[in-house]
């Protein structure tokens, strides 16, 4: 009998260690960090919308004339600090004044592309119409001397047009740009600057609502085609409405050589994502673009998994996106928040590792 009592217990006692050593071997989920917002510049009293990063890493901002009072068109930023580019001279215009091909007049997105700064002029300030035609200036980053400008066909453009963003594809020979007024996408043909519009006030380019909705308010707006962007592992241009909840694309091929029924055929539908404004791809396939309504930056991954990359009060209508050494660049322009004046409104540039 104390034999069997004396094994029961050797038993009893081997049983609890087992258990406990079980207990030492459970794991912890990983913690991952949220991504570091930083502040790269801020604009007191101007409204940001458009940024680019150079492949040597010049930063360069833009500010629309939307209203009177600024100061520069185009800027490029240093150390947080804006300079005019290229010069004063070329920002001077102020509304009301005589137009030439030697000012900005009302400059909407700046692109970086190789060693080219491309900067889209609307032509239209204050959204009253287009003075003449709108203009993309190209600049050489070595000189920054002006170095060709296209000037946009009238069969490529109306007069309540508002050229919103763009894509450079000289592998193709194109250039890609949204119209955000009269719902459409151009495409500039880079070596004679000739321009062709299609999918011209077509369901795919047209707002989808008439407003969006910020914390119960809403954003009483109508803004056609916006994003824009190339994918560098299919080669489709993706676009979108900014006021609209569709992601679309179609083949850079179809696009260019296609007729208008072959292209209104060729468009395909990616997904319903949140309201965005511009958009941009990484090299690895990954789409970055903003949930207006939710203070977010969204990102779909290559296998167009949606998820939230980043989301908080430092993110304030993320506006334009670009890339460069692993780092997302975006501005905040708080479109829903302003209410003329804005000169105590700050508006910012920020970035964030990837």
């Amino acid at each position: 009998m104390k034999k069997i009592v004396i094994l029961l217990l050797s038993i009893l006692s081997f049983t609890s260690c087992k258990k406990e050593v079980k207990k030492t071997q459970v794991k912890t989920e990983e913690v991952v960090p949220k991504p570091v917002i930083k502040d790269v510049a801020v604009f007191k009293g101007l409204q940001v919308t458009g940024v680019t990063v150079t492949q040597e890493g010049r930063i360069f901002v833009n500010f629309p004339r939307w209203r009177t009072g600024v100061e520069n068109a185009v800027a490029e930023v240093v150390n947080g600090k804006t300079t005019a580019y290229p010069n004063a001279q070329w920002n001077k215009w102020e509304i009301g004044q005589d137009v030439n091909d030697s000012v900005f007049v009302a400059v909407q997105s700046v692109v970086a592309y190789k060693n080219d700064l491309y900067v889209l002029d609307t032509r239209s300030p204050q959204f009253k119409g287009v003075i003449g035609a709108p203009k993309l200036f190209v600049f050489d980053l070595t000189t920054n001397a002006l170095k060709r400008t296209y000037t946009f066909p009238k069969e490529s453009f109306h007069k309540d047009s508002y050229i919103n963003d763009l894509r450079v594809d000289p592998e193709n020979g194109s250039i890609y740009l949204t119209d955000s007024g009269h719902a459409g996408l151009i495409i500039l043909n880079i070596e004679t600057g000739n321009a062709k519009r299609v999918l011209d006030n077509n369901v795919v380019t047209k707002a989808e609502v008439d407003h969006l909705t910020f914390e119960g308010k809403e954003w009483k707006n109508k803004v056609n085609s916006d994003g824009i962007a190339i994918n560098p592992i299919n080669k489709k241009l993706y676009f979108h409405a900014l006021s609209g909840y569709t992601l679309y694309a179609i083949d850079v091929q179809t696009l260019i050589n296609g007729t208008e029924a072959e292209i209104e055929k060729g468009v395909e539908k990616i997904a319903k994502t949140s309201a965005p404004d511009g958009m941009v791809f990484d090299t690895n396939g990954n789409l970055y673009y903003a949930d207006l309504e939710h203070n977010a930056i969204m990102k779909m991954d290559a296998k167009g998994v949606i998820s939230i990359f980043v989301e908080g009060d430092q993110v304030r209508w993320a506006d334009t996106f670009s890339i460069y050494n692993n780092t997302l660049y975006y501005t905040n322009s708080r479109i829903n928040e302003v209410t003329d004046p804005i000169e105590k409104m700050t508006f910012s540039l920020n970035s964030i590792k990837l």
